[in-house]
């Protein structure tokens, strides 16, 4: 069972005026629920247990795109750091997938994956899946069985946060950052209609935000 730092339902968060948030978005937030700084130092601590589990072996990390690229930059920051000052290395490439499943706050049914017919290059591979978020799970799922029709060596999956949610299929990813409540979120590359990704906290999206960046 993967460790993780819990954010519980009631937690009351940081009021925005603590922390350097852009301007722009000042009336669109609720509050910061994890700081960039708290991402930072979970995200060293999960590439130390990669590494630990994975080192020896030639991973392809697999970034999931759009919203796992600040996830994945410095997830392989601290990998390379470790790589450089460690007994234990592992030799790293990268690739990338996009996957969508998401329209304005709502997640859909179908989901979308942009690059699948390239997968087929990591065939025999161990592969590292760097996600940003798992919800539901089932983006995940259909993700990990079309990789599976191309028998990679390995596949393991780390997501910074996990969704606790009713909709949940069950699915839990191998490493986890934080498991957080059922609110929509953004910051850290997590976006809601491309908005937000330029947010360097974590924060709860208000109601009024979801009706002014509708499309």
């Amino acid at each position: 069972m993967a460790s993780y730092l819990p954010i519980a339902d009631d937690e009351k968060g940081y009021e925005l005026d603590l922390f350097c948030v852009p301007r722009h978005y000042e009336n669109d937030l609720e509050k910061v629920i994890i700081p960039h700084g708290l991402i930072m130092d979970r995200t060293e601590r999960l590439a130390r247990d990669i590494i630990q589990d994975m080192g020896g072996h030639h991973i392809v990390a697999l970034c999931v795109l759009k919203g796992g690229y600040k996830f994945f930059a410095d997830l392989l920051d601290y990998i390379t750091a470790l790589n450089q000052n460690s007994d234990k290395s592992v030799p790293l490439t990268v690739d990338f997938i996009r996957v969508k499943s998401y329209c304005n706050d709502k997640s859909t049914n179908s989901v979308k994956v942009i690059g699948g017919d390239e997968l087929s290059s990591l065939s025999g591979k161990n592969v590292l899946i760097v996600e940003d978020i798992v919800e539901t799970g089932r983006t995940m799922q259909t993700l990990l069985s079309l990789l599976s029709e191309c028998n990679p060596k390995m596949v393991k999956v780390v997501s910074l946060l996990v969704k606790r949610t009713p909709r949940s299929s069950g699915y839990r990813p191998d490493y986890i950052g934080f498991e957080v409540p059922d609110a929509f979120l953004v910051g850290y590359a997590l976006d809601y209609n491309e908005y937000f990704r330029d947010l360097s906290h974590i924060c709860i999206l208000n109601d009024q935000a979801k009706e002014k960046y509708k499309v």
